[in-house]
């Protein structure tokens, strides 16, 4: 049973817009007019492009929306695609078909090659002259941290401290306006003498040591 088997990479990646897809096939036939073809999307609906040859000629073709073009050599067909954008990242399959002499045989289904187009985007800005001020660095968080506990550390240091002092001064004003009895006595043996009868015996026992 005549086959064609076809093999390809699982991931193309593309970072410069182009793409180089090989696709190895195995053939146990004995045709000689060959048509390949490179089919976009998982259900192949659209045709990149194709070459088809034969012992004496080669043609190609490719899609209005696509820059591709073919070649082929012993056992594999190489398709060279360029200027790739983004909205082209899809999976690709290779079709493989032996036109000539009959029976006509159509490759079987490959995995596929998924291409991966990566699109970078360079910002171009007219040099115009600018005057700049030279920006002084910011404060760092720790350095406002520090100044901001030492500043409350020290207004509640200076609080404790008038508190204290008030208080002391509260109870110096307290001990000064104790009454005191200034009321003269008079001694015992002298109670005929001019004191006044509200004057109270002075005692002098307690002078005593």
């Amino acid at each position: 049973e005549n086959k064609i088997l076809v093999a390809q990479h699982p991931l193309l990646t593309v970072a410069n817009k182009t793409a180089t897809l090989v696709c190895n096939y195995t053939y146990n036939g004995t045709g000689k007019e060959f048509r390949a073809s490179l089919h976009k999307g998982t259900d192949s609906a659209v045709e990149v492009c194709f070459i088809s040859w034969n012992t004496t000629k080669i043609s190609s073709n490719s899609n209005k929306e696509f820059n591709c073009e073919g070649t082929h050599a012993k056992d594999k067909v190489i398709f060279y695609l360029w200027n790739m954008s983004a909205s082209q990242t899809d999976i690709y399959f290779c079709k493989i078909e032996a036109m000539y002499p009959p029976p006509y045989v159509l490759s079987e289904k490959s995995n596929g090659t998924v291409i991966h187009v990566k699109v970078f985007f360079v910002l171009f800005l007219k040099e115009t002259p600018v005057q700049t001020q030279e920006v002084q660095p910011g404060i760092p968080l720790w350095i406002m941290v520090t100044v901001t506990g030492v500043l409350g550390f020290y207004s509640m240091l200076v609080t404790a401290v008038f508190i204290n002092y008030w208080q002391n001064s509260k109870k110096n004003i307290y001990h000064q306006n104790d009454y005191m009895n200034m009321t003269p006595r008079h001694l015992p043996y002298q109670k005929n003498k001019a004191y006044p009868s509200y004057v109270p015996t002075r005692d002098y026992t307690a002078y005593r040591s």
